[in-house]
């Protein structure tokens, strides 16, 4: 009875899916266009040594520009490409716990029932809703190291402030201060989301027990945060390999190629230099990359997940 009950739902759904497919055509047609074919024609330019500026279409250009994996063989052999993972990785130990961090204990905050509350959520986010090219231009004015306003309030307290975006050791953690700013809003509002989900008579019985606020929050409200962190999480890794405006336009991969990352040499090797076959393999191995640490989160999501609020 069940399996014949399955069965049915399985064709309905399939009736379905037949009766509604004339209204996803032009969808479908977008996404192939828009999508699709880009995606393919950019596996065919890494497989040459096209230089962005010849026809794709002229007479005897695979015999002219096909080399085949050479270029794949070129970046995974080349000492760039490890540095620049390197600093991607980098990148994400510093950006991801120091985010995540932040942006729970800015939830936290804004979760409670006070007085102006709502005025600052809307204040809180408005970092996100500021463009990265306005935002870096004027955090590199702040953390300029003679002018800059980061360096002068250290100074008031005594301190003496680095380099920041000049020096190859504070020029990361520059960077990644910055990006905390700029998307602590939009994870935070997530996590917030999460926190309002949660039953409040697990918080009602914990008081009644005796339980206070920290024991709360690590006995309930992180467990039960758990399936928003783990959204928080995918979608801060992938973009944290996908790294860019703010290193274009703060430090431009210097200095000494310290903030040297992905998608700024994708950027380089297509546009300054004209290696456009090279800068496609560079985005494929990239892709491959985000794949693999994706599928590993998706799996490992089982052991530590709790769907259960």
């Amino acid at each position: 009875m069940r399996r014949k009950n399955k069965q049915d739902n399985l064709l309905r759904a399939n009736n379905g899916l037949f009766k509604a497919s004339p209204f996803l055509v032009p969808a479908l047609i977008g996404f192939a266009i828009i999508y699709l074919a880009p995606m393919v024609i950019s596996v065919f330019i890494s497989l040459t040594d096209w230089n962005g500026l010849d026809s794709l279409f002229a007479p005897g250009f695979m015999k002219e520009h096909f080399i085949g994996i050479q270029n794949y063989a070129d970046i995974l052999h080349s000492k760039e490409f490890w540095s620049v993972l390197g600093n991607t990785l980098t990148y994400i130990v510093l950006y991801i716990p120091l985010m995540l961090a932040v942006s729970i204990a800015a939830a936290s905050l804004l979760n409670q029932q006070r007085r102006g509350v709502g005025a600052f959520r809307v204040i809180y986010y408005i970092p996100v809703l500021t463009s990265w090219v306005a935002a870096s231009l004027i955090w590199k004015s702040i953390l300029s190291p003679q002018y800059g306003a980061m360096n002068a309030i250290l100074a008031f307290f005594g301190i003496n402030g680095p380099g920041w975006l000049l020096d190859e050791h504070w020029a990361m953690p520059a960077i990644v201060l910055v990006s905390v700013w700029k998307d602590m809003g939009f994870f935070g509002l997530i996590l917030l989301s999460g926190m309002v989900g949660i039953n409040r008579t697990y918080y009602e019985a914990a008081k009644i027990d005796g339980a206070g606020k920290w024991t709360q929050f690590f006995k309930i409200t992180l467990p039960l945060l758990t399936p928003a962190i783990f959204y928080v999480l995918i979608v801060s890794l992938i973009n944290s390999f996908q790294l860019f405006p703010q290193i274009m336009i703060m430090t431009g991969g210097g200095p000494n190629g310290s903030t040297q990352v992905m998608v700024e040499r994708i950027y380089q090797y297509g546009f300054k230099y004209f290696k456009m076959g090279y800068a496609s393999a560079f985005s494929w191995i990239l892709f491959t990359i985000i794949m693999i640490c994706t599928a590993i989160q998706m799996r490992g999501q089982k052991r530590w997940v709790n769907y259960d609020s």
